[in-house]
């Protein structure tokens, strides 16, 4: 029989290593428009930012490092979940057009697509 150590090792390593924490995200697509629902208890609506760049969407979530000196932790997790990041490729899109709020810990982001023009190259075989 092989000890249980060997199987459950890692299980609990995500909780302890800074920057590990992942959004959670549902992307669907209605009416030409992608629509993105990330995950991000624990942030306000201050604490995150979008950003758009060649496709890609950036979404970050970062707190403002606080400090108590006075404290003594005898165990510590939530201070690695200070910034997480995620990036959605969403294509080409009118940026002006992204909107975005968010309630409940649950950041709603909304992305027209763009009509992309359909061209059919014809190639000659030599």
């Amino acid at each position: 029989m092989l000890p249980s150590r060997i199987f459950f090792d890692d299980l609990m390593e995500d909780f302890h290593e800074p920057n590990k924490k992942t959004m959670l995200c549902d992307i669907s697509l209605v009416d030409n428009e992608y629509h993105i629902e990330v995950d991000v208890p624990g942030f306000d609506k201050k604490d995150i930012e979008l950003q758009y760049n060649d496709g890609n969407l950036k979404i970050i979530a970062q707190k403002a490092h606080e400090e108590h000196s006075n404290k003594k932790y005898l165990h510590r997790e939530r201070k690695s979940f200070e910034k997480c990041e995620r990036t959605i490729y969403v294509g080409k899109v009118n940026e002006e057009s992204i909107k975005a709020d968010f309630k409940n810990g649950t950041l709603h982001i909304v992305v027209p697509k763009q009509n992309e023009e359909k061209t059919t190259k014809k190639i000659t075989i030599d």
